[in-house]
């Protein structure tokens, strides 16, 4: 059994970074952005995607650096005691080095950093809390960045209108005698291909053919971008997440009714609504930010934090419940509490001409 127990770790703060481009759903062309099933009210009315951030420009590090900087500034900590940092996204700078490497130089942080990244999408946030929730419990690493996002489309394409581009970034640090996270995992890679980019990696090398529109699920794409089982997801995320938070309750003997708020995926509204009703949830316990960012893969759980709850807990303690769930087939649940934690104002990035790093 995939459950995993930390003490004496706490999140300092939460931050997000968006594109300040806002792209509306409300003008989508049925049959060229959507099905011809769909008109854009009926597609907003049912994913419950507005609008979205998105970036020709920007990478997931460019806001998931912005995100830091921000967090860093207002916690007041000392770069040189951040010795720990994990990336998480599906859309790195580069297939080599890891991202986690550039962001180290480009924050400013020690060379005696560890950093790693980790290639997970939608449950990423929770898996790569737990790494760092690992790295700190020991005390041997008292502060740590997880940021996590994905941004800037992988190849020319149209861009799926249920998804936004976010990067996030959250402070962990020890101390001694806190309550620390409690998780509960899984994986079920018989769902590998559910969400698939079929091309593009070791597998499915790139070639002339990777680019050949065909039709797949009533919609024209190359095998570059992101194909998705509708129905196997839909069934997936309404089965497997309601599952998780009740295992993780009943594993460490809480009643997760008790939450003052609980933080799904940013899937769509159809499924979370679905979700939210098999749990018998509160609503209003249930925030969502999808409505104005579309699906933001890791980023959604922390970006919700930050853009639908600042203001209303920081000071207070305050239990969540966050579940992430998506491609791998992967899931994860982690219950934490949270008091005197720090969410400044989401970043608004501008799209720039050049980009960080090398151009080879």
């Amino acid at each position: 059994m995939a459950f995993l127990e930390f003490k004496n770790v706490r999140i300092a703060g939460i931050a997000a970074g968006v594109p300040e481009n806002v792209v509306s759903n409300y003008t989508l062309k049925s049959g060229e952005d959507i099905s011809a099933d769909y008109t854009p009210e009926a597609f907003v009315e049912t994913t419950g995607v507005k609008e979205r951030r998105c970036s020709e420009t920007l990478t997931t590090s460019d806001l998931c650096f912005a995100a830091a900087e921000k967090l860093i500034s207002e916690l007041g900590w000392d770069k040189k005691e951040i010795e720990a940092l994990v990336f998480v996204s599906q859309t790195a700078d580069y297939f080599l080095p890891a991202t986690a490497c550039i962001l180290q130089d480009r924050l400013g942080l020690p060379r005696e950093c560890y950093a790693e990244d980790v290639a997970l999408g939608c449950s990423g946030w929770v898996y790569g809390l737990s790494n760092v929730a690992a790295l700190v419990a020991t005390g041997t690493i008292k502060k740590a960045l997880l940021l996590a996002g994905d941004a800037k489309k992988r190849s020319k394409m149209k861009r799926d209108p249920l998804f936004g581009d976010a990067g996030t970034a959250t402070a962990i640090e020890y101390v001694e005698g806190a309550k620390g996270f409690q998780f509960h995992f899984g994986t079920d890679g018989s769902g590998f291909d559910a969400i698939i980019t079929p091309d593009g990696g070791s597998r499915n090398q790139v070639s002339p053919e990777s680019f050949e529109l065909k039709e797949y699920e009533g919609k024209m794409m190359h095998n570059l971008q992101t194909h998705m089982k509708g129905m196997d997801v839909f069934s997936f995320g309404i089965t497997t997440a309601p599952k998780s938070v009740k295992k993780l309750a009943e594993f460490y003997g809480f009643d997760y009714q008790d939450a003052d708020y609980i933080i799904f995926h940013q899937a769509n509204m159809k499924m979370n609504n679905q979700i939210v009703k098999k749990l018998k949830l509160d609503p209003a316990k249930v925030p969502s930010c999808m409505y104005r960012f579309g699906n933001t893969s890791s980023a959604s759980i922390p970006l919700t934090i930050a853009g639908e709850l600042k203001g209303l807990f920081e000071k207070k303690l305050t239990k969540f419940i966050c579940c992430g769930f998506g491609v791998g087939l992967s899931w994860g649940t982690v219950a934490i509490e949270t008091e005197n934690i720090i969410i400044p104002d989401i970043v608004n990035v501008k799209d720039k001409e050049d980009n960080y790093g090398y151009q080879l």
